[in-house]
């Protein structure tokens, strides 16, 4: 049987791997979701039939808001003759691309199904073992003064060990595998604590595992 010090020896063991897990989880950031640039937003609202037919060189068949997009395209001091259309603003031809549309540096790529799995893991991870600390600081300390029961520090030195491991991994394979491992040590560790808890005389310890199954469940999430 293990009272309080042994439990406090595991918290600061699990709290150690949590701030070391939120380190890495900030230095896997998620891929963001692709955002129009400036110059395609302002491509889109000019684009549209208007600009795409030969012969409409008149300032009054232009559409509305077409001269000020023209105004603001010409360069300071800088008079174009007249007749004279400026830079990309000249009609296209139907079959003709458009520049802003073969290149669009704004755009960022889209986060794969691995890495929106990855992500998902290491979110789970970093909240599961918050909740665990919280739980064994706020409920189970105070009642291994008056109910001792079997505790596996091991397990927690262990933990903070593949999560300091994981950390040093920028990416891969390897971080992957530690990952996983992680994810099924704190399994192990709280599996553990509701079995202890389980064998205890004690009524008082029916939160804590209620507490510590439902910790167990948002792990285990898909």
């Amino acid at each position: 049987m293990a009272g309080p010090a042994a439990l406090l020896v595991s918290i600061g063991h699990q709290a150690r791997a949590l701030c070391t897990l939120r380190a890495a989880a900030d230095s896997h950031p998620p891929s963001s979701p692709p955002q129009p640039s400036h110059t395609q937003t302002f491509s889109t609202r000019r684009s549209g039939p208007a600009w795409h037919t030969p012969g409409e060189e008149t300032e009054a068949s232009e559409p509305c808001g077409a001269q000020e997009l023209k105004e603001e395209r010409r360069a300071p001091g800088k008079c174009p003759k007249e007749g004279e259309e400026s830079g990309d603003l000249s009609p296209l031809s139907p079959g003709e691309p458009r520049p802003e549309r073969l290149a669009q540096p704004g755009l960022a790529r889209h986060e794969t199904l691995r890495e929106m799995a990855l992500r998902s893991k290491m979110s789970r991870l970093v909240e599961a073992t918050s909740q665990l600390v919280q739980v064994e600081q706020t409920l189970l300390l105070p009642l291994l003064q008056q109910h001792p029961l079997p505790l596996h520090p091991k397990d927690s030195i262990e933990f903070r060990n593949i999560c300091s491991h994981m950390a040093l991994q920028r990416e891969g394979q390897q971080f992957e595998r530690d990952l996983h491992e992680a994810h099924q040590c704190l399994k192990t560790i709280i599996e553990k604590l509701i079995c202890s808890l389980a064998v205890s005389p004690s009524d008082s310890y029916i939160t804590v595992q209620s507490a510590l199954r439902q910790i167990l469940q948002n792990l285990l999430a898909m």
